[in-house]
């Protein structure tokens, strides 16, 4: 091995990152769950812990691509920005409190759909209604409305109601899920959506919901969190993120530029 090849091996995590954080807006936006230009998906750098990757503010997540990301630093400096568009403050709030207290949250991906906020401002928030949202049971965390995420001060607040867990809930506000990459927080998206559109359509029924037992909501929770260390943890490959990418690569492929 040459001198030169461990940093060209970082260079490589960085641009995979880039491509995969490109394709995360893209698809956010194919399945209907981006806010025009505003809610945001980040990632962390591997050269550097205290820097990560964030759309332009002002464009839509379906022109985002791989090279016209923001690069911003913790205390929202902004290190390279191709666009000259800097980012939205909110944004940032959210993301670096989240990056800087979880190592481990290598990906930030913030939502405001109307299902989403629609079970944000519920009391009961997300109920264990179905397979999807079995797989969030006792993994879910909660932080009250502040207003919009402008004041820095609720880093602290919004970093200790999230804890070790990946998904949070913001009340009357919206949804955030972290990942250990790219692939593992849109999933969890990809669910937690589908979770919540599910449950206003069984609540909006009024009939009589089918209960299932505590222990097989956390049996299935447990089952969904095994999948995911099989192929964070484990390297397993991930077939799904896999073929959302052949999607983007055959239909999007400007998204890699």
């Amino acid at each position: 091995m040459t001198r030169d090849a461990p940093l060209s091996a970082v260079r490589d995590v960085v641009q995979e990152r880039r491509i995969d954080l490109a394709a995360a807006y893209r698809l956010v936006h194919r399945l209907g769950l981006d806010d025009g230009i505003y809610t945001h998906i980040s990632v962390s750098l591997p050269d550097a812990h205290d820097r990560f990757l964030i759309n332009p503010f002002g464009l839509r997540f379906e022109e985002v691509t791989a090279s016209n990301l923001v690069t911003v630093d913790m205390d929202g400096n902004i290190v390279d920005d191709p666009l000259r568009l800097g980012i939205n403050p909110a944004g940032f709030t959210i993301h670096s409190a989240i990056h800087s207290a979880r190592k481990d949250a290598i990906c930030v991906l913030h939502t405001h759909t109307i299902a989403g906020v629609a079970v944000s401002s519920l009391k009961e928030g997300l109920l264990p209604l179905n397979q999807w949202s079995l797989q969030f049971t006792e993994r879910v965390a909660y932080h009250d409305y502040e207003g919009v995420a402008l004041d820095l001060d609720e880093r602290a607040r919004l970093i200790a109601d999230l804890g070790d867990k990946l998904v949070m809930v913001l009340r009357n506000h919206g949804m955030v899920t972290c990942g250990r990459s790219v692939a593992e927080a849109f999933k969890l998206m990809h669910n937690l959506e589908r979770s919540c559109r599910a449950q206003l359509a069984i609540q909006a029924t009024r009939a009589e919901i089918a209960p299932v037992t505590e222990g097989v909501a956390r049996h299935t929770a447990q089952q969904y969190a095994n999948l995911y260390d099989s192929i964070e943890v484990q390297g397993m490959a991930d077939i799904e993120w896999a073929a959302f990418r052949r999607m983007l690569e055959r239909t999007d492929p400007d998204f890699m530029n």
